[in-house]
């Protein structure tokens, strides 16, 4: 299959759910259009896929990745660097529910990547001897680029009724082949208006950094979901938004002399000659 040069797949996949979808109920009550099953490419050679159709925030979309890397689940990270997209699962009503307080998530993805299975502590938290996925996803790319199981889950059967909002992006695979990293992630649950831009581009960040930690060129982004929804209340955004015509991509610049996935600050990452048309507003469904 050919990956697209520019985000005309994500276009493709909105405007098929909004002519195509299903209507079906669902857990907050707004009501979507869904479609079970879907497929979007991107090579990461050809651009960095950053939507051009609304301005995307890569700001909130780097912050959040590091904070999955650092295994931090409470979003007083986010919100000390003026990322507030957690804010809504955070609320001291929301972390109430399970015996927290406010702005701790509980086992959600930073604990999932980087502390899998866990046993629990005495004090309700849980102990740091579970399994450090990305260290390890990381040395067996290093070490054994031909294994077939270069593999991160962020879903854990066990932990997924002790947070707000169980993981939405469960599983991603990495692929290597003449030096290049290909990325390949699985979406059980997918807000296409609002979500999906911003998994997109935080999946092809860590592939680039991932690829630059072990000495590899970038391959494909490769983006697999489940139900693809878009909600009831976002039509009218979609319509805008594909009323709009493409820039080309922007690129992506790292510091070179970043070698540890760990180490990478802001300032290590640049999105250049980012173009896009203006932000496009929407509510959460919470």
């Amino acid at each position: 299959m050919t990956p697209v040069k520019n985000e005309a797949a994500y276009l493709d996949l909105i405007r098929y759910v909004r002519d195509h979808g299903t209507p079906k109920g669902d857990r907050t009550g707004t009501g979507t259009l869904s479609h079970f099953g879907a497929q979007m490419r991107f090579d990461l050679k050809d651009g960095f896929p950053l939507l051009t159709t609304k301005k995307v925030h890569m700001k909130s979309i780097t912050y959040e990745l590091f904070w999955f890397l650092k295994g931090d689940t409470n979003v007083q990270y986010l919100q000390d660097h003026g990322v507030r997209i957690w804010n809504e699962w955070s609320t001291a009503e929301q972390t109430a529910r399970f015996g927290r307080p406010e702005g701790e998530l509980g086992p959600i993805y930073g604990h999932q990547w980087r502390n899998y299975g866990a046993s629990k502590s005495d004090d309700g938290g849980f102990n740091q001897d579970g399994v450090d996925q990305i260290t390890q996803v990381i040395e067996q790319i290093k070490n054994n680029p031909n294994s077939r199981r270069l593999i991160v889950s962020g879903w854990n059967p066990a932990e997924a009724n002790l947070v707000a909002l169980p993981p939405c992006h469960t599983l991603f695979q990495f692929f290597v082949a003449d030096g290049k990293l290909s990325c390949q992630l699985y979406q059980r649950s997918a807000d296409l208006f609002l979500g999906v831009p911003f998994n997109i581009a935080s999946y092809s960040l860590l592939t680039h950094m991932i690829a630059q930690v072990c000495d590899l060129e970038v391959g494909e982004f490769i983006w697999s979901g489940g139900d693809c929804h878009l909600y009831q209340n976002h039509l009218e955004q979609v319509n805008e938004q594909l009323s709009r015509t493409p820039y080309e991509l922007p690129t992506l610049w790292l510091n070179p002399e970043v070698k540890d996935i760990f180490d990478f600050t802001f300032d290590d990452i640049r999105v250049q000659n980012y173009q896009s048309h203006p932000a496009i507003k929407a509510p959460v469904a919470v």
